[in-house]
């Protein structure tokens, strides 16, 4: 098999093998969940309930405004205790729903299955999706039914399907494939009526063998669906780099995936959809993999949305050693943590604890103009111009070096020798440029 791949990215320490073995465990049931109301890409939700309230498995509790959005359900039966603003983690903070489980988990009266998706139009199909609250469950968080709904002018003709989980340390997707091979394969189905495209692709790292040989099985005998294998490479997972692997297909700058006739989806959100039409349940957990150089038992776990990450922590065995670094997510885009009395949300697909030592971030010192950075960059910017004209806020300078397009995958960072704040500076240029539009706008 042809190992499929695009120009520039790294190879980090995969770190993989503390968890990519183990099953997926469902995790204990939490006493208490701390729902965030804004967990996608958009506007915040607006809450539905109120303290006192009774709510059921699957009820909506936060309401989307807008069209980039998505509703927010209980993850559990119980009282509303709380609906006030709390800490999320990375800094941020966020409306939430604190629910006190009654430990019934009663399913909602609404929770039904929509019905047989072949039956449907594809407006009701990306409808189902939206009620659902499905969101891209790889970190992104772009709500779903938006990539789902492209304006009429621009023809999707291809989906893909994005099993690479490039990351090192993270194996949830790794793990799905192998276990829940036909929900995905019937959710790319599902996505592939939704926009009308004749040709799938289940695009998977070459690291995985096992995740290969099964998604190859489950669609052995499917029209139009695909496997390909995948250079084990970072960041083979990131859209436009998929779309350039798998088809040859160029995202134009500033553009979509959409632009070039394509929509990509991650694993866990193809389970998602069809999980939603089989049953009716909409988003209220996911697979999220605890690991790390500090949690004494690294596992695969499914979690209740709103759990904390102190909570799966102790489900883990607890830190085995002071930790020095807490991340949601990845390392190379994950978000690191002030302290772990913080909810998993839709986005969340690891939980990593490093020691003090592996936390300790080297000081910079002066660019050598080696042009590593150049090298490894999968969008072939030049990211010590974007950086060096952002530390001396010459914000008009970064974005003539195309500043908007990076997609702050962490490549030059980590390939750099003299150890410069890269994608720190690019991602702080690109704040202040969209601040500047918006200004404008105004």
């Amino acid at each position: 098999m042809k190992f499929l791949s695009f120009k520039g990215g790294i190879h980090p320490p995969e770190s993989k093998k503390a968890t990519e073995s183990l099953s997926i465990e469902t995790a204990r049931d939490p006493q208490k969940v701390i729902i965030p109301l804004h967990q996608h890409i958009g506007a915040p939700c607006q809450p539905v309930v109120k303290v006192k309230d009774y709510v059921k498995v699957g009820q909506m509790i936060g309401e989307a405004h807008g069209f980039v959005s998505a509703p927010i359900h209980s993850s559990v039966s119980g009282e509303v205790k709380e609906v006030a603003v709390r800490a999320i983690g990375g800094g941020r903070e966020a409306v939430c729903v604190v629910i006190e489980s009654d430990g019934k988990f009663e399913v909602h009266e609404s929770i039904v299955s929509p019905g047989d998706y072949k039956l449907m139009e594809p407006s009701e199909i990306t409808k189902v999706i939206q009620q659902a609250g499905i969101v891209g469950m790889g970190g992104a968080t772009f709500p779903t039914h938006v990539k789902l709904s492209p304006p009429a002018e621009k023809s999707i003709d291809t989906v893909i399907i994005n099993g690479a989980e490039c990351e090192p340390y993270l194996t949830a997707d790794h793990r799905l494939m192998l276990e829940s091979s036909d929900e995905i394969v019937e959710g790319l189905l599902i996505i592939m009526k939704a926009v009308g495209a004749q040709k799938g692709y289940i695009a998977i790292e070459n690291n995985k063998p096992d995740a290969i040989t099964t998604m190859l099985q489950a669609v052995s005998e499917i029209p139009g669906i695909q496997v390909v294998s995948l250079q084990t490479k970072y960041p083979q997972g990131a859209e436009k780099q998929l779309i350039d692997a798998c088809t040859g297909r160029q995202v134009p700058s500033g553009g979509l995936p959409m632009d070039s006739g394509v929509v990509v989806n991650n694993i866990g959100t193809a389970f998602q959809i069809a999980h939603s039409f089989k049953t009716g349940m909409p988003l209220i957990d996911r697979i999220t993999t605890v690991t790390g150089t500090c949690i004494s038992e690294p596992k695969n776990l499914r979690v209740r949305i709103g759990t904390s990450v102190a909570d799966l922590i102790q489900q883990c065995g607890g830190y085995k050693e002071t930790p020095g670094k807490l991340i949601l997510g990845g390392p190379m885009m994950g978000i690191a943590q002030e302290m772990d009395e913080v909810p998993i949300g839709k986005g969340t697909s690891g939980i990593l604890a490093f020691n003090e030592n592996e936390a300790i971030i080297p000081d910079p010192v002066n660019c050598i103009r080696c042009g590593k950075c150049i090298d490894v960059c999968p969008i072939h910017l030049m990211p010590l111009m974007i950086s060096e004209n952002a530390l001396k806020e010459r914000m008009d300078e970064a974005e003539k070096y195309h500043a908007m397009d990076c997609i702050e995958c962490g490549s030059c960072s980590y390939i750099c020798p003299s150890k410069r704040p890269l994608v720190h500076s690019i991602r702080v240029a690109k704040s202040s440029i969209m601040a500047k539009k918006r200004q404008e706008k105004k």
